[in-house]
């Protein structure tokens, strides 16, 4: 079955959910959706999400997987009930096979590991049937590694001590790592 998309212009409603735990990638990709025709809103925790489930069931849905309150999920279903026809996108760092499969057996139409640039959400938000094509021009090897780095040096609220224990390096590569530019 080939893929075809649909053209955003061509939709009468845009309205999209963007359920993520990580404050500044979640105002980057509101912002970049909001760019391309889409009408986001965002939340930050499961009981946020529901109460704009509850309110106004979006058409389209971004959710993270592992959230401080719990996993993306667990909204799966709740949006399915509330709009069927919701096409749900779910969105981790911490992709596996498993989890994958979970996702797409609960309703979500495709699985994006994280950093996804806002190009592959919306190709994989708009396209229909299969599974979306490959991105043009992947981030490099590089790059992912470093923003899994920025992200769990981030969390450990930029205690580079903290975070070189958590990526098992030592603690001297982790400032040389970190002290240099993003790779391209």
């Amino acid at each position: 079955m080939a893929n075809s998309s649909v053209d955003i212009g061509t939709l009468s409603d845009t309205s999209l959910l963007i359920l993520d735990d990580d404050g500044v990638f979640r105002a980057r990709l509101g912002k970049a959706l909001e760019q391309r025709g889409f009408r986001p809103t965002l939340a930050a925790s499961l009981s946020e999400a529901i109460a704009i489930i509850e309110a106004a069931p979006p058409a389209f849905a971004v959710l993270d997987l592992r959230l401080d309150d719990g996993s993306g999920l667990t909204l799966v279903q709740a949006l399915r009930e509330a709009r069927p026809e919701c096409r749900i996108i779910m969105l981790t760092g911490y992709g596996n096979i498993a989890s994958a499969v979970q996702a797409v057996k609960a309703g979500a139409v495709d699985y994006l590991a994280k950093p996804a640039d806002a190009d592959d959400v919306v190709r994989a938000l708009l396209t229909l049937g299969a599974a979306a094509q490959p991105p043009d021009s992947p981030m490099s090897a590089d790059r992912v590694r470093w923003e899994h780095i920025q992200r769990v040096y981030e969390l450990c609220g930029q205690n580079v001590s903290e975070t070189a224990r958590r990526l098992t390096m030592h603690r001297r590569t982790l400032q040389r790592i970190l002290a240099k530019r993003a790779p391209k």
